[in-house]
């Protein structure tokens, strides 16, 4: 792509960052993950193992949200360590491929960013179940433009639906220079990267535009695959923000963990109450607090009231059918999602995501509870 030396706020780009090489290697974990229809490669390394929870060795597949892979390689890496009879992998291939995954029987456990729908769940002969949310986080509008050093981009939500509708086509339109006084923005095309595959990163920015801009709900709507009229698609977060990363004058939205260690800054979006706002922790969990009781069928956070709200915040839900055939694997499977929506939640937190609000925490803790083996017996009292 041209642009080699571009730059991104004040800084140079001088080729690939190593975090666009950590954000590669999770995807292609992916690849090598989905090879099998099975047995996804393990992302742990065997160590000398004792028992896990059910007193036998276990491994335990899932696949879906790249939303929250930074998250869950963090996570699933230090509950191996601390339970060393038990491996996890996790094939990284968006929400949608997730959600086919599992509905397949092809790996214990599913994520999305959006619960699975009625439809969905009532196709399959044993109805699957939420076991509440896994990750809180906020998908960042990520921009490759030579801007002042300590300058940083601003947005309004029916300005960013207009540049992904392509109404909006160069970066010095009238309609984001009045949002970016004393900025010299260039006079070049804007390219837009979207992702191409079922996303649930695509739905949270979505269901945010539909929720501001009434013409982007009329033409490209609410989805995983909404009906984007312009732009390039890439598979997967990461591929997302290394595209917009080595692409001069492109826009992209990503999860905002994918930014970190790279020279790659988000716009600054105006929120309900008039300010701007970055993804940063704080922001994403002021919006969270707006709407502390969500549930699968009322879950979305988008575009929520108070002063330092980010409005493109949203959660990933665990996908885990209600009745577990194997008496070991459920049992393990339940122990490693309690441990992940509760203790692990500190993997979370240093990786650029929100710790799950107490009420979401047991949230997740009530609908674990309802899960059974072979024999109709629960995992967790």
């Amino acid at each position: 792509m041209p642009g080699h030396n571009q730059r991104l706020g004040s800084r140079p780009h001088h080729g690939p960052h190593p975090a666009i090489w950590a954000a590669a290697a999770v995807i292609l974990l992916a690849v090598a993950a989905c090879g099998s229809t099975t047995t996804p490669t393990s992302t742990t390394t065997p160590t000398t193992a004792s028992y896990g929870a059910s007193g036998h060795r276990a491994t335990l597949a899932g696949a879906g949200s790249t939303f929250v892979a930074p998250f869950f390689a963090a996570a699933f890496a230090r509950y191996h360590q601390q339970n060393p009879a038990v491996s996890i992998s996790y094939a990284v291939v968006g929400s949608g491929a997730g959600i086919a995954a599992f509905s397949a029987r092809q790996v214990n456990f599913g994520a999305s960013d959006v619960p699975m729908t009625a439809s969905e769940q009532s196709a399959r002969p044993r109805r699957p179940g939420h076991p509440g949310t896994d990750a809180l986080g906020g998908v960042g509008v990520a921009y490759n433009l030579n801007m002042p050093s300590g300058a940083r981009l601003r947005l309004t939500g029916p300005v960013l639906a207009d540049i992904f509708l392509g109404q909006i086509t160069r970066w010095n339109d009238p309609a984001i220079t009045a949002l970016n006084l004393g900025i010299d923005l260039p006079n070049a095309a804007i390219t837009v990267v979207h992702r191409s595959d079922s996303s649930g990163t695509s739905y949270i920015f979505s269901n945010y535009l539909s929720s501001v801009d009434p013409a982007w709900a009329a033409k490209a709507g609410t989805s995983k695959t909404p009906n984007w009229p312009v732009g390039e698609g890439a598979e997967g977060n990461g591929s997302v923000a290394s595209t917009v990363f080595s692409t001069p004058f492109s826009i992209g939205y990503v999860e905002q963990a994918y930014s970190r260690g790279l020279l790659l800054p988000f716009a600054a979006l105006r929120n309900q109450a008039g300010n701007y706002v970055t993804p940063s922790a704080q922001a994403v969990a002021a919006a969270a607090a707006q709407k502390p009781h969500i549930t699968p069928a009322d879950f979305s956070i988008v575009n929520q009231p108070g002063a330092t709200s980010y409005p493109i915040s949203g959660y990933s839900w665990a996908l885990v059918y209600t009745h577990q055939a194997s008496q070991t694997t459920g049992q393990e499977l339940v122990a490693m999602l309690y441990w992940l929506t509760h203790t692990g939640q500190a993997d979370a937190a240093a990786n650029g995501y929100v710790p799950l609000p107490a009420q979401l925490q047991q949230l997740a803790h009530t609908m674990l509870q309802q899960i059974t083996g072979p024999s109709g017996q629960h995992f967790l009292g």
